[in-house]
């Protein structure tokens, strides 16, 4: 039996590095376990550039500029019917180096974090299963977890930082998971080699959100390096599995054939991974922390993955848990509202970037918008930035909601504000 650490982190994916690595660089005992062993799949390639400034907290911030990961300047629209928005570029919001970030393969990205983590003082156990947390009430009194030999151990930590993503081991067990009953989607996607490219070097790596026709849904197009694009249609969840016989192949080519703006894309290209799905992945938990435990990442909650936030709030998420911990461990104080008095305030971040997904199902026309009110470019480059936990943002929403309800005839009281 070893010795407990002051911190145990469930999970080595982004939010649980994070969280593990500033804590660490605090100098407190942090034991991080991860079930798998590295590098493995994940989907979620693409960063928004308000993730610069916790890669450069965790000193990963060098690693990445010497990467060959493709660098991402802007994201763009193309309408149901083809037309292509102009790119949204992060730089004419900001001329800061933090406006240009990448597109990642996750397999050695989530690597290099983890390895990361271990140069900061984590120590990190691959093929470690945490298989209960262990509860006197609300509190938390420790952790089982299984090696990979089939040995099993019992720690009692301080703090317990759950990451243990969309299988949210806390959130499961205390009954804290809630679906967004608004975004009950579904995914479908796979990996393609020789796919087009925007020429110029400033477009080659923007996000492209492509919307199929009748607005039933979008496909997103991710350049990646080595020649590969993430390609994945998004759509309600009775209509991309509306065939109950049909593969994921023959539903992903299907709404191809819905999305022009796709097809001319990858027409000639070869696929060269797997078919892939998601369902129903929209989420959150109604607590993010009680007394000795602390949710980030995935295991707190997830969102529709149109604007590219996961990577975002799992680095938020990490970063204000982690210094939650950090002042905890220092004061003497591991309650739930020291350990998740960061909630309100990154809840409301979240909360925006939602609004801001349910506008772009509701038929949103970003053309229109910036032409009607161009002074409030700014805001929705905020948005898609990242720059979510400012107040300041909330006067874009009721213009945002007049241009909505021209475009679908409604009456001003009519669009449902989430």
């Amino acid at each position: 039996m070893s010795a407990s650490p002051e911190v145990v982190v469930i999970g080595g994916g982004p939010a649980g590095c994070t969280a593990a690595t500033l804590i660490a660089q605090k100098g407190h005992s942090v034991r991080l376990f991860e079930r798998e062993k590295f590098p493995r799949f994940h989907i979620g390639e693409s960063f928004m550039p308000d993730t610069y400034f916790a890669l450069r907290r965790l000193g990963m911030l060098d690693k990445m500029k010497s990467s060959h990961f493709v660098k991402k300047y802007s994201v763009q629209f193309a309408n149901d019917q083809g037309k292509e928005s102009q790119p949204f570029y992060f730089f004419e919001n900001n001329p800061h180096e933090c406006t240009q970030t990448w597109q990642v393969l996750r397999s050695e990205f989530d690597h290099m974090m983890l390895k990361n983590a271990r140069e900061h003082g984590v120590d990190a156990r691959e093929e470690a299963r945490v298989l209960d947390v262990l509860f006197d009430g609300d509190k938390q009194t420790g952790i089982r977890v299984q090696y990979a030999d089939g040995g099993e151990e019992v720690l009692h930590p301080k703090v317990i930082v759950d990451a243990s993503g969309q299988s949210s081991l806390i959130s499961n067990k205390q009954k804290l998971r809630v679906p967004d009953a608004k975004l009950k989607k579904a995914t479908v996607w796979s990996y393609f080699k020789g796919a087009k490219r925007e020429p110029d070097k400033l477009d080659e790596g923007a996000t492209l959100v492509l919307q199929l026709k009748e607005k039933k849904g979008w496909f997103w197009y991710i350049p990646q390096h080595n020649d590969t694009i993430s390609v994945g249609v998004v759509g309600g969840l009775d209509y991309i599995f509306a065939d109950k016989n049909a593969s994921l192949e023959e539903i992903f080519w299907r709404e191809v054939d819905n999305c022009a703006a796709v097809k001319r894309r990858i027409e000639g290209s070869e696929r060269v991974d797997v078919w892939r799905t998601t369902k129903d992945f929209s989420y959150r938990s109604t607590r993010f922390a009680g007394d000795g435990w602390v949710l980030v990442g995935d295991a707190f909650g997830f969102l529709d993955p149109i604007y590219s936030s996961g990577l975002q709030l799992a680095f938020s998420s990490g970063t204000f848990a982690a210094d939650a911990v950090c002042d905890g461990l220092a004061n003497g104080d591991l309650s739930e509202k020291q350990l998740g008095g960061w909630g309100p305030v990154f809840l409301k971040g979240m909360e925006r970037l939602k609004k801001f997904v349910y506008i772009y199902y509701d038929g949103f026309n970003f053309g229109l918008f910036i032409r009607r009110y161009p002074h409030m470019k700014r805001h929705v480059t905020d948005l898609l930035i990242g720059n979510v936990f400012k107040d300041s943002l909330d006067e874009v929403w009721e213009p945002l909601y007049e241009v909505q309800r021209e475009i679908n005839g409604q009456k001003p009281d009519a669009v449902l504000l989430g």
